[in-house]
């Protein structure tokens, strides 16, 4: 894992070597650079295959005329290697960026189809004098972009391009929009005018005068096996051998490895097949907190005894936490208003302690519809049949009305949402709706009159249409798994894993979202993910046999903290300074009238905005630092 920065255009050694040191974090074993002409290549190094210099960045080919600097791990490239050398083509190196230099010498763009593994590559071509961007599948790797004048600047993160003298830090009002919709600025925006994500499964080429993207990859649903009732072993016998084969390659590394624990069913499921590919006991990580509705410590200690790990424990306090958040601006050179990143990081920072790698179980909510909105879509169906006068005047007054509880996902939250998404008869944005913060009658109060006059003709909701579009023929589930996995799963829980890893050099693999498990998953019919009530299935199927019933069973639960009880106390002071009357005026964005009801109500338990809150408060602590 690493990071990789560099322009084609205008730029210098002291540029260059600016936007890479400011990826320092994400690579602190070594850097390097390329530059010729108008061309220029940084990188920073996590070493974790090939830790001789034989694994250095910016990397050539024999012949000096391909260049690649390259963030993330190719798990077949052992396969790849094997048939390059066949083929006639030689090895320095160990590296699993070499063989991707010479299967694109061998093959061109075509090279990003074979490659299974989470990658962010830049290549420069000198033969076509081209710079070359690919993203993997998944988006489980960052990659921003943008063209300044005829310069097009590229890094991991936004604080790699901002460094350089073309790149304008100029908001982009839409994006802010969206982002106080889903909590994440949705890709290919980014919270800068100018400035773009890659999107996943693409790759970019630019001649200095014309970008070009090509899609080499897209999620489908194609039901490949009939009469899956009778044929549910020959599913599940499937199921477990790619999982097996996913989590097998992910343990390679040169460096030491574990997992992450929640003990939950997605974690504990990797822990199981890591264990079942190791000789000895493998290391897993949780924390716990001293607050019982937040703490999941017991079910990574059952997992981790049942399986036979080495594993380790960290109980934190609330204060750990807390001091974390006034630095999350640093983590975050985009606004990220989803507060489980905190005791993520906290997570990546207790288990850098022991191993440079962990695997961990993101994906499978998406995957296997885990998540409790996919149970709430069903009683949505069930719901709208209900007379309007009574679910408007009787239900929703019950519901609105129900005390406030500031526990971890209680129930008048639940409830609440769901109300929230009520009338909605698209189902992405109903479940948009369930997951964000701000809808838009609550945006257009939230920002100042002339702010939302701007704003208020324009499509929020663009990406998800877009995206619905591409699977326009699939029933109305399988539009929705395909809007999770390239919404809510890549710009929210993928980012927010990888700052926090990252910010702590440590590199985090999923093996759920090896592609050739998502291609199976996808083709397997919607009762074999939901059935009734019953979320994850097949999964609980798979692993019932293997892991404890407890762990099988229960219900899912979030990485939550007591945010909506520490708004009240602890946090209060951060409100009160970038929420003030005065603070708010002086920015020119928001409604202070609006925002001082939303902290009053909140204060005096009349309402738990705890999401609406934080989003905004992270928005306020990212423009304090980065637009200053």
């Amino acid at each position: 894992m690493c990071g990789i920065a560099g322009y084609f255009g205008s730029g210098n050694q002291e540029i260059l070597a600016k936007m890479t040191n400011a990826l320092r974090h994400r690579g602190p074993d070594d850097e390097g650079f390329y530059l010729d002409g108008p061309i220029g290549l940084g990188h920073r190094r996590l070493a974790i295959i090939d830790l001789s210099p034989a694994g250095h960045q910016p990397m050539t080919n024999d012949s000096q005329d391909i260049w690649l600097v390259f963030n993330g791990e190719i798990y077949n490239f052992q396969e790849l290697r094997l048939e390059l050398v066949n083929q006639g083509y030689k090895f320095r190196g160990n590296s699993d960026t070499e063989v991707i230099i010479n299967l694109y010498a061998a093959i061109g763009v075509e090279a990003f189809k074979k490659l299974n593994g989470m990658f962010a590559i830049a290549l420069y071509d000198a033969r076509q004098d081209k710079l070359i961007l690919a993203r993997d599948r998944l988006g489980k790797k960052p990659l921003y972009w943008g063209i300044f004048g005829t310069t097009l600047i590229f890094g991991s993160e936004l604080k790699a391009l901002l460094q350089h003298p073309d790149c304008r830090r100029e908001i982009n009002l839409e994006s802010l929009n969206k982002y106080l919709l889903y909590e994440y600025v949705p890709t290919p925006h980014s919270i800068f005018k100018g400035i773009y994500k890659l999107e996943p499964g693409h790759y970019l080429s630019y001649d200095g005068r014309k970008v070009v993207k090509t899609k080499f990859w897209d999620i489908i649903f194609e039901l490949r096996i009939t009469n899956y009732e009778l044929r549910i072993e020959e599913v599940i016998n499937e199921l477990d051998k790619r999982l097996n084969e996913a989590v097998r390659t992910r343990l390679v590394s040169d460096v030491p490895l574990g997992i992450f624990l929640s003990g939950g069913i997605d974690s504990s499921a990797i822990a199981y097949y890591a264990q079942q590919n190791s000789v000895k006991p493998i290391k897993t990580f949780s924390i716990g907190f001293k607050e019982d509705s937040f703490d999941e410590s017991k079910y990574a200690r059952l997992a981790a005894k049942h399986l036979g790990t080495e594993h380790y424990e960290k109980i934190l306090s609330a204060k750990d936490s807390l001091d974390l958040i006034p630095r999350i601006a640093d983590l975050l050179d985009e606004p990220l208003g989803d507060a489980s990143i905190l005791p993520t990081y906290l997570l990546s920072e207790f288990t850098k302690e022991r191993v440079t790698v962990a695997l961990g179980g993101d994906g499978g909510d998406e995957l296997f519809c885990g998540y409790d909105t996919f149970p709430a879509e069903k009683f949505a169906a069930i719901y709208e049949k209900i007379p309007i006068f009574i679910r408007q005047k009787i239900i929703e007054a019950i519901a609105l009305n129900w005390p406030v509880s500031f526990k971890n996902i209680s129930f008048d939250f639940k409830l609440k949402k769901f109300i929230a998404g009520d009338g909605e008869k698209n189902i992405l944005r109903r479940h948009a709706s369930w997951l964000g913060s701000f809808s838009r009658e609550q945006r257009a109060q939230l920002f100042a009159p002339e702010v939302w006059r701007e704003l208020q003709a324009v499509n929020e909701y663009e990406e998800l249409d877009a995206y619905e579009a591409n699977v326009r023929q699939q029933p109305d589930w399988n539009k929705l798994i395909y809007a999770y996995l390239r919404t809510y799963l890549m710009d929210d829980i993928l980012v927010k894993v990888d700052r926090a890893s990252m910010g702590n050099a440590l590199e985090v693999r999923a093996p759920f979202l090896d592609f050739q498990v998502v291609d199976l998953v996808n083709s397997l019919p919607l009762n074999l993910k939901i059935r009734g009530l019953t979320t994850k299935f097949i999964l609980k199927k798979l692993m019932q046999d293997k892991l404890p019933p407890q762990i099988v069973r229960r219900p899912k639960k979030g990485f939550g903290i007591p945010l909506a009880q520490w708004l009240t106390a602890d946090l209060r002071p951060l409100l009160d300074e970038l929420l003030s009357e005065g603070y708010l005026r002086r920015q020119g964005l928001f409604n202070s009238v609006f925002v001082s009801k939303l902290v009053k109500d909140h204060i005096e338990r009349r309402a738990d905005n705890r999401k609406p809150l934080w989003t905004l408060l992270c928005f306020q602590l990212w423009q304090k630092r980065w637009l200053k």
